[in-house]
Protein backbone atom coordinates (compact mmCIF):
# COMPACT_ATOMS: atom_id res chain seq x y z
CA UNK A 1 0.00 0.00 0.00
CA UNK A 2 1.19 3.25 -0.97
CA UNK A 3 2.30 6.05 1.75
CA UNK A 4 -0.71 8.36 0.00
CA UNK A 5 -3.58 5.43 0.69
CA UNK A 6 -1.91 4.28 4.25
CA UNK A 7 -2.20 8.39 5.33
CA UNK A 8 -5.77 8.41 3.67
CA UNK A 9 -6.78 5.58 5.63
CA UNK A 10 -5.38 6.80 8.90
CA UNK A 11 -7.07 10.32 7.97
CA UNK A 12 -10.39 8.82 7.88
CA UNK A 13 -10.14 7.00 10.84
CA UNK A 14 -8.94 10.40 12.31
CA UNK A 15 -11.84 12.20 11.13
CA UNK A 16 -14.53 9.67 12.80
CA UNK A 17 -12.90 8.94 15.91
CA UNK A 18 -12.36 12.73 16.72
CA UNK A 19 -15.48 13.76 14.90
CA UNK A 20 -18.01 10.97 14.52
CA UNK A 21 -18.01 11.82 10.99
CA UNK A 22 -17.58 9.30 8.01
CA UNK A 23 -15.07 10.16 5.54
CA UNK A 24 -14.37 8.14 2.11
CA UNK A 25 -10.46 7.37 2.26
CA UNK A 26 -10.37 7.09 -1.65
CA UNK A 27 -11.35 10.64 -1.76
CA UNK A 28 -8.67 11.75 0.56
CA UNK A 29 -5.93 12.84 -1.39
CA UNK A 30 -2.41 13.94 0.47
CA UNK A 31 -0.08 15.42 -1.90
CA UNK A 32 3.75 16.23 -1.86
CA UNK A 33 4.80 18.77 0.87
CA UNK A 34 5.90 22.05 -1.41
CA UNK A 35 9.23 22.36 -1.12
CA UNK A 36 9.55 25.59 0.93
CA UNK A 37 7.85 23.47 4.08
CA UNK A 38 8.97 20.63 6.50
CA UNK A 39 7.57 17.64 5.63
CA UNK A 40 6.77 15.12 3.01
CA UNK A 41 3.02 15.22 2.22
CA UNK A 42 0.52 17.24 3.09
CA UNK A 43 -3.36 16.90 4.01
CA UNK A 44 -6.09 19.59 3.06
CA UNK A 45 -8.02 19.86 6.19
CA UNK A 46 -10.82 22.50 4.68
CA UNK A 47 -13.31 19.11 3.89
CA UNK A 48 -13.10 18.48 7.69
CA UNK A 49 -14.36 21.46 9.26
CA UNK A 50 -18.15 20.68 9.34
CA UNK A 51 -17.61 17.54 11.38
CA UNK A 52 -14.72 19.28 13.45
CA UNK A 53 -16.61 22.94 13.89
CA UNK A 54 -13.25 24.44 14.57
CA UNK A 55 -10.80 26.60 12.89
CA UNK A 56 -8.39 25.20 10.08
CA UNK A 57 -5.47 24.91 12.63
CA UNK A 58 -7.04 23.51 15.43
CA UNK A 59 -8.56 20.25 13.38
CA UNK A 60 -5.46 19.94 11.49
CA UNK A 61 -3.73 19.93 15.06
CA UNK A 62 -5.86 17.37 16.53
CA UNK A 63 -5.52 15.31 13.56
CA UNK A 64 -2.01 15.08 13.17
CA UNK A 65 -1.89 14.30 16.92
CA UNK A 66 -3.87 11.66 16.20
CA UNK A 67 -1.68 10.20 12.80
CA UNK A 68 1.27 10.37 15.45
CA UNK A 69 -0.19 8.23 17.81
CA UNK A 70 -1.99 5.92 15.29
CA UNK A 71 -0.06 5.69 12.47
CA UNK A 72 3.33 4.08 12.71
CA UNK A 73 4.38 5.34 9.62
CA UNK A 74 4.15 9.16 11.26
CA UNK A 75 7.62 10.38 12.68
CA UNK A 76 6.18 14.06 13.47
CA UNK A 77 3.58 17.05 11.60
CA UNK A 78 3.41 20.57 11.40
CA UNK A 79 0.73 22.67 10.80
CA UNK A 80 0.34 25.56 8.36
CA UNK A 81 -2.99 27.32 8.54
CA UNK A 82 -5.69 24.39 6.94
CA UNK A 83 -2.37 22.43 5.67
CA UNK A 84 -0.89 19.56 7.99
CA UNK A 85 2.33 18.84 6.75
CA UNK A 86 3.50 15.11 7.90
CA UNK A 87 6.85 13.89 8.14
CA UNK A 88 7.49 10.01 7.24
CA UNK A 89 10.04 7.81 9.98
CA UNK A 90 13.54 7.78 7.04
CA UNK A 91 13.01 3.64 8.55
CA UNK A 92 9.59 3.57 6.53
CA UNK A 93 10.77 4.39 3.19
CA UNK A 94 12.94 1.53 2.53
CA UNK A 95 9.07 -0.25 2.95
CA UNK A 96 7.55 2.08 0.80
CA UNK A 97 10.48 1.05 -2.03
CA UNK A 98 10.24 -2.57 -1.33
CA UNK A 99 6.03 -1.91 -2.41
CA UNK A 100 6.80 -0.08 -5.32
CA UNK A 101 9.42 -2.63 -6.90
CA UNK A 102 7.09 -5.35 -6.11
CA UNK A 103 4.28 -4.05 -8.07
CA UNK A 104 5.20 -3.79 -12.18
CA UNK A 105 2.14 -1.41 -12.60
CA UNK A 106 2.01 0.67 -9.47
CA UNK A 107 0.70 3.79 -10.50
CA UNK A 108 -1.50 2.33 -13.22
CA UNK A 109 -5.18 1.21 -12.71
CA UNK A 110 -5.96 -2.29 -13.67
CA UNK A 111 -8.94 -2.09 -16.93
CA UNK A 112 -11.97 -4.55 -16.13
CA UNK A 113 -15.15 -5.00 -17.96
CA UNK A 114 -16.93 -2.51 -15.73
CA UNK A 115 -14.09 0.30 -16.69
CA UNK A 116 -16.03 3.13 -18.13
CA UNK A 117 -14.94 3.28 -22.25
CA UNK A 118 -13.38 6.63 -23.17
CA UNK A 119 -13.26 7.62 -27.36
CA UNK A 120 -10.12 9.86 -27.87
CA UNK A 121 -10.17 11.82 -31.41
CA UNK A 122 -7.21 12.55 -32.59
CA UNK A 123 -5.05 13.09 -35.78
CA UNK A 124 -8.31 14.73 -38.20
CA UNK A 125 -6.04 15.47 -41.35
CA UNK A 126 -6.97 17.04 -44.60
CA UNK A 127 -6.55 14.77 -47.75
CA UNK A 128 -4.99 17.29 -49.69
CA UNK A 129 -2.09 18.20 -48.02
CA UNK A 130 0.77 15.69 -45.71
CA UNK A 131 0.98 16.13 -41.77
CA UNK A 132 2.98 18.91 -40.67
CA UNK A 133 4.22 19.80 -37.45
CA UNK A 134 0.83 21.28 -36.12
CA UNK A 135 -0.53 18.00 -36.89
CA UNK A 136 3.13 16.54 -34.90
CA UNK A 137 1.39 17.99 -31.74
CA UNK A 138 -1.99 17.36 -31.71
CA UNK A 139 -1.04 13.14 -32.75
CA UNK A 140 1.25 12.68 -29.98
CA UNK A 141 -1.00 14.96 -27.55
CA UNK A 142 -4.16 12.71 -28.17
CA UNK A 143 -1.60 9.48 -28.25
CA UNK A 144 -0.34 10.44 -24.82
CA UNK A 145 -3.82 11.36 -23.54
CA UNK A 146 -4.75 7.90 -24.85
CA UNK A 147 -2.53 6.08 -22.85
CA UNK A 148 -2.96 8.39 -19.85
CA UNK A 149 -6.34 7.51 -19.66
CA UNK A 150 -6.33 3.35 -19.79
CA UNK A 151 -3.48 3.72 -16.95
CA UNK A 152 -6.22 5.60 -15.32
CA UNK A 153 -8.80 2.55 -15.32
CA UNK A 154 -10.48 3.52 -18.24
CA UNK A 155 -10.68 1.79 -21.69
CA UNK A 156 -10.01 3.76 -24.74
CA UNK A 157 -10.84 3.86 -28.43
CA UNK A 158 -8.10 5.93 -30.27
CA UNK A 159 -10.12 7.85 -33.29
CA UNK A 160 -9.37 9.39 -35.80
CA UNK A 161 -11.62 11.26 -38.50
CA UNK A 162 -10.12 12.30 -41.94
CA UNK A 163 -11.46 14.93 -43.73
CA UNK A 164 -11.70 13.45 -47.17
CA UNK A 165 -14.35 15.45 -49.39
CA UNK A 166 -14.43 19.58 -50.01
CA UNK A 167 -13.32 21.62 -51.96
CA UNK A 168 -10.05 21.30 -50.80
CA UNK A 169 -9.56 18.02 -52.40
CA UNK A 170 -11.10 19.09 -55.69
CA UNK A 171 -8.14 21.81 -55.80
CA UNK A 172 -5.48 19.01 -55.54
CA UNK A 173 -7.54 16.68 -57.97
CA UNK A 174 -8.13 19.50 -60.85
CA UNK A 175 -4.52 20.67 -60.73
CA UNK A 176 -2.82 17.03 -60.78
CA UNK A 177 -5.67 16.47 -64.19
CA UNK A 178 -4.32 19.87 -65.49
CA UNK A 179 -0.51 19.78 -64.79
CA UNK A 180 0.03 16.47 -63.17
CA UNK A 181 1.18 14.19 -66.94
CA UNK A 182 -0.27 11.20 -64.89
CA UNK A 183 2.26 11.45 -62.23
CA UNK A 184 1.86 9.24 -59.33
CA UNK A 185 3.87 8.03 -56.30
CA UNK A 186 5.48 4.84 -57.89
CA UNK A 187 6.54 6.64 -60.81
CA UNK A 188 8.18 9.96 -58.94
CA UNK A 189 9.42 7.89 -55.86
CA UNK A 190 7.77 10.60 -54.13
CA UNK A 191 5.17 9.88 -51.25
CA UNK A 192 1.48 10.23 -51.75
CA UNK A 193 0.45 12.37 -49.43
CA UNK A 194 3.49 14.72 -50.22
CA UNK A 195 2.63 14.51 -54.02
CA UNK A 196 -1.50 15.31 -53.45
CA UNK A 197 0.56 18.16 -50.84
CA UNK A 198 2.31 19.75 -54.05
CA UNK A 199 -0.63 19.98 -56.24
CA UNK A 200 -2.67 21.86 -53.69
CA UNK A 201 -0.08 24.28 -53.32
CA UNK A 202 0.60 24.56 -57.70
CA UNK A 203 -3.88 24.99 -57.75
CA UNK A 204 -3.13 28.04 -55.16
CA UNK A 205 -0.19 29.71 -57.33
CA UNK A 206 -2.28 29.40 -60.38
CA UNK A 207 -5.67 30.60 -58.82
CA UNK A 208 -3.92 33.60 -57.33
CA UNK A 209 -1.77 34.26 -60.92
CA UNK A 210 -5.27 34.41 -62.55
CA UNK A 211 -6.61 36.55 -59.60
CA UNK A 212 -3.94 38.87 -60.18
CA UNK A 213 -4.26 38.97 -63.96
CA UNK A 214 -8.14 39.66 -63.84
CA UNK A 215 -7.08 42.43 -61.17
CA UNK A 216 -5.13 43.91 -63.35
CA UNK A 217 -7.69 44.22 -66.36
CA UNK A 218 -9.71 46.46 -63.94
CA UNK A 219 -11.49 44.04 -61.94
CA UNK A 220 -11.87 44.17 -57.96
CA UNK A 221 -11.11 41.03 -55.68
CA UNK A 222 -14.33 40.19 -55.36
CA UNK A 223 -14.93 40.16 -59.05
CA UNK A 224 -12.03 38.45 -59.92
CA UNK A 225 -13.28 36.00 -57.44
CA UNK A 226 -16.16 35.19 -59.26
CA UNK A 227 -14.78 35.04 -62.45
CA UNK A 228 -11.89 32.64 -61.62
CA UNK A 229 -12.27 29.93 -64.16
CA UNK A 230 -10.09 27.75 -61.68
CA UNK A 231 -12.36 27.58 -59.13
CA UNK A 232 -15.40 27.93 -61.30
CA UNK A 233 -13.75 24.23 -61.88
CA UNK A 234 -13.21 23.29 -58.58
CA UNK A 235 -16.44 23.80 -57.68
CA UNK A 236 -18.25 22.05 -60.71
CA UNK A 237 -15.61 19.19 -59.78
CA UNK A 238 -17.20 19.15 -56.18
CA UNK A 239 -20.82 19.19 -58.08
CA UNK A 240 -20.32 16.17 -59.75
CA UNK A 241 -18.94 14.27 -56.74
CA UNK A 242 -21.33 14.78 -54.68
CA UNK A 243 -23.54 13.82 -57.38
CA UNK A 244 -21.76 10.46 -57.50
CA UNK A 245 -20.00 10.98 -61.24
CA UNK A 246 -18.22 7.77 -61.19
CA UNK A 247 -14.93 9.24 -63.39
CA UNK A 248 -14.62 12.27 -60.55
CA UNK A 249 -15.10 9.36 -57.82
CA UNK A 250 -12.54 6.94 -59.21
CA UNK A 251 -9.60 9.79 -59.12
CA UNK A 252 -10.95 10.94 -56.00
CA UNK A 253 -10.40 7.23 -54.72
CA UNK A 254 -6.95 6.85 -56.69
CA UNK A 255 -5.45 10.02 -55.00
CA UNK A 256 -7.04 9.54 -51.58
CA UNK A 257 -5.46 5.88 -51.69
CA UNK A 258 -2.16 7.76 -52.65
CA UNK A 259 -2.56 10.00 -49.26
CA UNK A 260 -3.59 7.28 -47.21
CA UNK A 261 -0.52 5.34 -47.53
CA UNK A 262 1.91 8.55 -46.81
CA UNK A 263 -0.04 9.08 -43.99
CA UNK A 264 0.24 5.32 -42.63
CA UNK A 265 3.86 5.79 -42.95
CA UNK A 266 4.04 9.02 -40.92
CA UNK A 267 1.64 7.30 -38.21
CA UNK A 268 3.74 4.74 -38.10
CA UNK A 269 6.80 6.45 -37.82
CA UNK A 270 5.71 8.93 -35.53
CA UNK A 271 4.49 5.98 -32.73
CA UNK A 272 0.63 7.01 -32.92
CA UNK A 273 -1.90 4.51 -34.09
CA UNK A 274 -6.06 4.25 -34.03
CA UNK A 275 -8.13 1.77 -33.19
CA UNK A 276 -10.83 3.25 -35.93
CA UNK A 277 -10.96 5.55 -38.23
CA UNK A 278 -13.65 7.40 -40.09
CA UNK A 279 -14.38 9.66 -43.00
CA UNK A 280 -16.24 12.62 -43.53
CA UNK A 281 -17.48 11.06 -46.99
CA UNK A 282 -19.21 8.86 -45.44
CA UNK A 283 -20.64 10.58 -42.28
CA UNK A 284 -21.97 13.82 -43.74
CA UNK A 285 -25.21 12.22 -44.97
CA UNK A 286 -25.79 10.29 -41.35
CA UNK A 287 -25.33 14.19 -39.88
CA UNK A 288 -28.07 15.67 -42.56
CA UNK A 289 -30.26 13.09 -41.70
CA UNK A 290 -30.02 13.47 -38.16
CA UNK A 291 -30.37 17.16 -38.71
CA UNK A 292 -33.69 16.48 -40.62
CA UNK A 293 -34.94 14.07 -37.60
CA UNK A 294 -34.06 17.17 -35.42
CA UNK A 295 -36.48 19.31 -38.13
CA UNK A 296 -39.24 17.04 -37.52
CA UNK A 297 -39.52 16.87 -33.36
CA UNK A 298 -39.07 20.49 -33.54
CA UNK A 299 -35.40 20.99 -31.98
CA UNK A 300 -34.33 23.32 -35.19
CA UNK A 301 -36.13 25.28 -37.62
CA UNK A 302 -36.34 26.05 -41.05
CA UNK A 303 -35.48 29.32 -42.91
CA UNK A 304 -37.34 30.53 -46.14
CA UNK A 305 -34.59 29.97 -48.33
CA UNK A 306 -34.85 26.51 -47.29
CA UNK A 307 -31.61 26.28 -44.84
CA UNK A 308 -31.94 24.72 -41.63
CA UNK A 309 -30.82 26.27 -38.46
CA UNK A 310 -30.71 25.38 -34.50
CA UNK A 311 -31.72 28.28 -32.15
CA UNK A 312 -29.14 28.39 -29.11
CA UNK A 313 -30.14 31.78 -27.87
CA UNK A 314 -31.39 29.90 -24.39
CA UNK A 315 -27.89 28.98 -24.25
CA UNK A 316 -26.23 32.31 -24.16
CA UNK A 317 -24.69 31.78 -28.00
CA UNK A 318 -26.72 33.03 -31.61
CA UNK A 319 -28.47 30.84 -34.32
CA UNK A 320 -26.38 28.35 -36.11
CA UNK A 321 -26.23 27.02 -39.46
CA UNK A 322 -26.75 23.25 -39.98
CA UNK A 323 -27.38 22.77 -43.23
CA UNK A 324 -27.56 25.18 -46.54
CA UNK A 325 -30.29 26.22 -48.63
CA UNK A 326 -29.46 23.90 -51.06
CA UNK A 327 -29.45 21.32 -49.04
CA UNK A 328 -25.58 20.33 -48.39
CA UNK A 329 -23.66 19.97 -45.02
CA UNK A 330 -21.41 22.02 -43.23
CA UNK A 331 -18.35 21.16 -40.46
CA UNK A 332 -21.24 20.99 -37.74
CA UNK A 333 -23.24 18.76 -39.47
CA UNK A 334 -20.59 16.27 -40.13
CA UNK A 335 -19.84 16.11 -37.08
CA UNK A 336 -23.18 15.33 -35.60
CA UNK A 337 -23.06 12.41 -38.35
CA UNK A 338 -19.58 11.22 -37.03
CA UNK A 339 -20.96 11.34 -33.66
CA UNK A 340 -24.28 9.54 -34.59
CA UNK A 341 -21.80 6.50 -36.46
CA UNK A 342 -19.70 6.43 -33.30
CA UNK A 343 -22.51 5.92 -30.29
CA UNK A 344 -23.50 3.29 -32.69
CA UNK A 345 -20.14 0.79 -32.93
CA UNK A 346 -19.56 1.81 -29.52
CA UNK A 347 -21.02 2.19 -26.17
CA UNK A 348 -18.92 5.50 -25.49
CA UNK A 349 -19.13 6.98 -21.59
CA UNK A 350 -17.46 9.90 -22.68
CA UNK A 351 -15.95 11.74 -25.60
CA UNK A 352 -13.01 13.52 -25.65
CA UNK A 353 -11.81 15.54 -29.23
CA UNK A 354 -8.52 16.68 -29.41
CA UNK A 355 -8.80 19.85 -31.56
CA UNK A 356 -7.13 23.36 -31.30
CA UNK A 357 -8.16 26.06 -29.67
CA UNK A 358 -9.60 27.58 -32.29
CA UNK A 359 -12.20 25.68 -32.26
CA UNK A 360 -13.46 26.28 -28.92
CA UNK A 361 -16.53 27.84 -30.32
CA UNK A 362 -17.40 24.97 -32.73
CA UNK A 363 -17.09 22.20 -30.16
CA UNK A 364 -18.90 24.38 -27.17
CA UNK A 365 -22.18 24.45 -30.06
CA UNK A 366 -21.35 20.57 -30.93
CA UNK A 367 -22.13 20.02 -27.41
CA UNK A 368 -25.40 21.40 -26.82
CA UNK A 369 -26.67 19.85 -30.11
CA UNK A 370 -25.46 16.33 -29.21
CA UNK A 371 -27.44 16.57 -25.80
CA UNK A 372 -30.56 17.53 -27.67
CA UNK A 373 -30.14 15.09 -30.14
CA UNK A 374 -30.13 12.32 -27.26
CA UNK A 375 -26.11 11.32 -27.12
CA UNK A 376 -26.02 10.91 -23.61
CA UNK A 377 -22.37 11.68 -23.21
CA UNK A 378 -23.48 14.92 -25.66
CA UNK A 379 -23.32 17.28 -22.97
CA UNK A 380 -20.10 16.57 -20.65
CA UNK A 381 -17.79 15.95 -23.84
CA UNK A 382 -14.23 17.36 -23.37
CA UNK A 383 -12.70 19.31 -26.31
CA UNK A 384 -9.63 18.57 -25.45
CA UNK A 385 -8.61 22.51 -26.43
CA UNK A 386 -4.76 22.77 -26.73
CA UNK A 387 -2.24 25.88 -28.32
CA UNK A 388 -0.65 26.22 -31.82
CA UNK A 389 2.62 25.80 -32.43
CA UNK A 390 4.34 28.63 -33.74
CA UNK A 391 7.76 28.90 -35.44
CA UNK A 392 10.36 31.43 -35.00
CA UNK A 393 9.48 33.05 -38.64
CA UNK A 394 5.66 33.13 -37.75
CA UNK A 395 3.07 30.80 -38.46
CA UNK A 396 2.39 28.12 -40.86
CA UNK A 397 0.74 28.37 -44.26
CA UNK A 398 -0.39 25.43 -45.64
CA UNK A 399 -1.55 26.92 -49.61
CA UNK A 400 1.26 28.70 -49.68
CA UNK A 401 3.67 25.53 -49.21
CA UNK A 402 5.34 27.32 -45.78
CA UNK A 403 4.21 24.26 -43.38
CA UNK A 404 6.81 22.76 -41.58
CA UNK A 405 6.30 19.07 -42.90
CA UNK A 406 6.74 16.00 -40.22
CA UNK A 407 8.24 13.21 -42.06
CA UNK A 408 10.86 16.16 -42.69
CA UNK A 409 10.96 17.84 -39.02
CA UNK A 410 11.67 13.24 -37.83
CA UNK A 411 14.23 13.42 -40.50
CA UNK A 412 15.74 16.64 -39.11
CA UNK A 413 15.26 15.69 -35.56
CA UNK A 414 17.26 12.80 -36.07
CA UNK A 415 20.08 14.09 -38.06
CA UNK A 416 20.50 16.63 -35.43
CA UNK A 417 21.05 13.48 -32.79
CA UNK A 418 23.53 12.29 -35.14
CA UNK A 419 25.33 15.52 -35.49
CA UNK A 420 25.54 16.16 -31.57
CA UNK A 421 26.80 12.43 -31.02
CA UNK A 422 29.62 13.28 -32.80
CA UNK A 423 30.71 14.18 -29.58
CA UNK A 424 33.28 11.55 -28.20
CA UNK A 425 31.35 11.47 -24.77
CA UNK A 426 28.41 10.08 -26.60
CA UNK A 427 26.63 7.14 -27.39
CA UNK A 428 29.80 5.26 -25.98
CA UNK A 429 29.31 1.90 -26.51
CA UNK A 430 26.56 1.49 -28.64
CA UNK A 431 27.40 -1.06 -30.80
CA UNK A 432 27.28 0.08 -34.86
CA UNK A 433 24.15 -2.04 -35.60
CA UNK A 434 22.24 -0.54 -32.73
CA UNK A 435 23.35 3.37 -33.64
CA UNK A 436 20.51 4.30 -36.01
CA UNK A 437 18.12 2.60 -34.20
CA UNK A 438 19.51 4.75 -30.83
CA UNK A 439 19.37 7.96 -32.89
CA UNK A 440 16.12 7.42 -34.06
CA UNK A 441 14.65 7.30 -30.33
CA UNK A 442 16.86 10.07 -29.31
CA UNK A 443 15.36 12.45 -32.30
CA UNK A 444 12.08 11.66 -31.91
CA UNK A 445 12.24 11.35 -28.37
CA UNK A 446 13.78 14.93 -28.53
CA UNK A 447 10.62 15.86 -30.53
CA UNK A 448 8.05 14.49 -28.57
CA UNK A 449 9.31 15.42 -25.24
CA UNK A 450 9.97 19.30 -26.21
CA UNK A 451 5.97 19.50 -27.47
CA UNK A 452 4.75 17.95 -24.51
CA UNK A 453 6.27 19.44 -21.64
CA UNK A 454 4.31 22.33 -22.72
CA UNK A 455 1.20 22.49 -21.01
CA UNK A 456 -1.36 21.94 -23.67
CA UNK A 457 -3.46 25.07 -23.42
CA UNK A 458 -0.68 27.35 -24.63
CA UNK A 459 1.08 28.24 -27.53
CA UNK A 460 4.20 27.31 -28.32
CA UNK A 461 7.43 28.25 -29.86
CA UNK A 462 9.31 24.97 -31.46
CA UNK A 463 12.87 25.31 -31.66
CA UNK A 464 14.33 21.42 -32.89
CA UNK A 465 18.13 22.72 -31.78
CA UNK A 466 17.25 23.60 -28.35
CA UNK A 467 14.61 20.26 -27.94
CA UNK A 468 17.89 18.04 -28.83
CA UNK A 469 20.13 18.94 -25.84
CA UNK A 470 21.54 16.41 -23.78
CA UNK A 471 21.86 18.80 -20.71
CA UNK A 472 18.46 20.98 -19.24
CA UNK A 473 14.82 19.89 -19.39
CA UNK A 474 14.81 17.92 -22.25
CA UNK A 475 13.95 14.32 -23.75
CA UNK A 476 17.38 12.89 -24.53
CA UNK A 477 18.65 14.09 -20.73
CA UNK A 478 15.83 11.93 -19.22
CA UNK A 479 16.92 8.75 -22.05
CA UNK A 480 20.34 9.46 -20.82
CA UNK A 481 19.41 9.10 -17.28
CA UNK A 482 17.81 5.65 -18.22
CA UNK A 483 20.93 4.49 -19.62
CA UNK A 484 22.85 5.25 -17.40
CA UNK A 485 21.03 3.23 -14.45
CA UNK A 486 20.97 0.69 -17.20
CA UNK A 487 24.76 0.82 -17.40
CA UNK A 488 25.32 0.85 -13.47
CA UNK A 489 22.48 -2.56 -13.33
CA UNK A 490 24.84 -4.41 -15.87
CA UNK A 491 27.84 -4.17 -14.08
CA UNK A 492 26.40 -4.81 -11.04
CA UNK A 493 26.83 -8.61 -9.52
CA UNK A 494 24.79 -11.40 -10.40
CA UNK A 495 24.45 -11.52 -6.44
CA UNK A 496 23.95 -7.87 -6.14
CA UNK A 497 20.72 -7.78 -8.08
CA UNK A 498 19.25 -10.92 -6.52
CA UNK A 499 20.21 -10.87 -3.16
CA UNK A 500 17.55 -9.20 -0.79
CA UNK A 501 19.11 -6.25 0.92
CA UNK A 502 18.79 -5.95 4.96
CA UNK A 503 16.81 -2.72 5.94
CA UNK A 504 18.65 0.12 5.74
CA UNK A 505 18.22 3.65 7.18
CA UNK A 506 17.80 5.89 4.08
CA UNK A 507 19.70 9.08 3.79
CA UNK A 508 17.78 12.57 3.25
CA UNK A 509 18.69 12.31 -0.51
CA UNK A 510 18.04 8.54 -0.82
CA UNK A 511 14.21 9.55 0.74
CA UNK A 512 13.67 12.49 -1.60
CA UNK A 513 14.27 10.13 -4.34
CA UNK A 514 12.34 6.92 -3.04
CA UNK A 515 9.30 10.13 -2.23
CA UNK A 516 9.70 11.31 -5.66
CA UNK A 517 9.06 7.51 -7.43
CA UNK A 518 6.18 7.40 -4.98
CA UNK A 519 4.62 10.37 -6.15
CA UNK A 520 4.85 8.73 -9.60
CA UNK A 521 1.03 7.49 -8.66
CA UNK A 522 -0.42 11.07 -7.40
CA UNK A 523 1.40 12.63 -11.22
CA UNK A 524 -0.89 9.73 -13.05
CA UNK A 525 -3.90 10.84 -11.40
CA UNK A 526 -3.52 14.02 -11.77
CA UNK A 527 -2.47 13.72 -15.33
CA UNK A 528 -5.56 12.06 -16.08
CA UNK A 529 -7.98 14.50 -14.24
CA UNK A 530 -6.46 17.50 -15.56
CA UNK A 531 -6.03 16.21 -19.44
CA UNK A 532 -2.05 17.29 -19.45
CA UNK A 533 1.02 14.89 -20.58
CA UNK A 534 2.54 17.92 -19.59
CA UNK A 535 2.38 16.92 -15.90
CA UNK A 536 3.90 13.45 -16.72
CA UNK A 537 6.54 14.64 -18.64
CA UNK A 538 7.95 17.09 -16.11
CA UNK A 539 7.76 14.69 -13.83
CA UNK A 540 10.01 12.46 -15.09
CA UNK A 541 12.51 15.06 -16.02
CA UNK A 542 12.68 16.11 -11.93
CA UNK A 543 12.68 12.19 -11.34
CA UNK A 544 15.81 12.08 -13.84
CA UNK A 545 17.21 15.30 -12.70
CA UNK A 546 16.92 13.87 -8.36
CA UNK A 547 18.38 10.42 -9.55
CA UNK A 548 21.12 12.05 -11.07
CA UNK A 549 22.04 14.38 -8.31
CA UNK A 550 21.77 11.10 -5.91
CA UNK A 551 24.17 9.34 -8.24
CA UNK A 552 27.08 11.96 -7.87
CA UNK A 553 26.07 12.51 -4.12
CA UNK A 554 25.95 8.94 -3.29
CA UNK A 555 28.63 5.54 -4.43
CA UNK A 556 26.34 2.78 -5.68
CA UNK A 557 29.08 -0.28 -7.46
CA UNK A 558 31.50 0.77 -4.79
CA UNK A 559 29.46 0.92 -1.75
CA UNK A 560 31.60 -1.43 0.68
CA UNK A 561 28.33 -2.19 2.94
CA UNK A 562 26.38 -4.68 1.16
CA UNK A 563 22.97 -4.19 2.01
CA UNK A 564 23.61 -0.29 1.26
CA UNK A 565 25.08 -1.25 -2.19
CA UNK A 566 22.02 -3.41 -2.59
CA UNK A 567 19.34 -1.00 -1.49
CA UNK A 568 20.99 1.59 -3.89
CA UNK A 569 21.02 -0.86 -6.59
CA UNK A 570 17.20 -1.72 -5.78
CA UNK A 571 16.23 1.87 -5.89
CA UNK A 572 18.26 2.52 -9.29
CA UNK A 573 16.11 0.16 -10.87
CA UNK A 574 13.00 1.36 -9.60
CA UNK A 575 13.71 4.39 -10.95
CA UNK A 576 14.38 3.48 -14.20
CA UNK A 577 11.47 1.18 -14.05
CA UNK A 578 9.63 4.46 -13.40
CA UNK A 579 11.21 6.52 -16.58
CA UNK A 580 10.45 4.17 -18.38
CA UNK A 581 6.75 3.76 -17.19
CA UNK A 582 6.45 7.42 -17.59
CA UNK A 583 7.57 7.98 -20.86
CA UNK A 584 6.01 5.10 -22.48
CA UNK A 585 2.79 7.42 -21.53
CA UNK A 586 4.16 10.34 -23.66
CA UNK A 587 4.92 7.79 -26.28
CA UNK A 588 8.68 7.75 -25.77
CA UNK A 589 11.40 4.85 -26.36
CA UNK A 590 14.18 4.47 -24.29
CA UNK A 591 17.73 3.47 -25.23
CA UNK A 592 19.50 0.81 -23.16
CA UNK A 593 22.65 2.54 -23.97
CA UNK A 594 23.83 5.68 -25.13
Amino acid sequence: MSIEKILANATAHAVRDLYGAEFDAQKIEPQPTRKEFEGNETIVVFPFLRASRKAPEATAREIGEHLLAHCPAVEKFNVIKGFLNITIKATYWGDVLQAIDANPDYGFKPVTPESPLVMIEYSSPNTNKPLHLGHVRNNLLGFSLARITQANGNKVVKTNIVNDRGIHICKSMLAWQKWGNGVTPENSGKKGDHLIGDFYVLFDKNYKAELHQLMDSGLSEEEAEKQSSLMREARAMLKKWEDGDEQVRSLWRMMNSWVYAGFDETYKRLGVSFDKIYYESETYLEGKQKVLEGLDKGLFYRKDDGSVWADLTDAGLDHKLLLRSDGTSVYMTQDIGTAKLRFEDYPIDKMIYVVGNEQNYHFQVLSILLHRLGFKWGKDLIHFSYGMVELPNGKMKSREGTVVDADELMDEMIETARKMSDDPTRLVGVPDEERDDVLSKIGLGALKYFILKVDPRKNMLFNPRESIDFNGNTGPFIQYTYARIQSVLRKATPTDLAAEAQPVVPSEKEISLIQRVADFEACVRDAGNSYSPALVANYVYDLAKEYNQFYHDHSILREENDDVRRFRLRLSRVVADIIKRGLWLLGIEVPERM
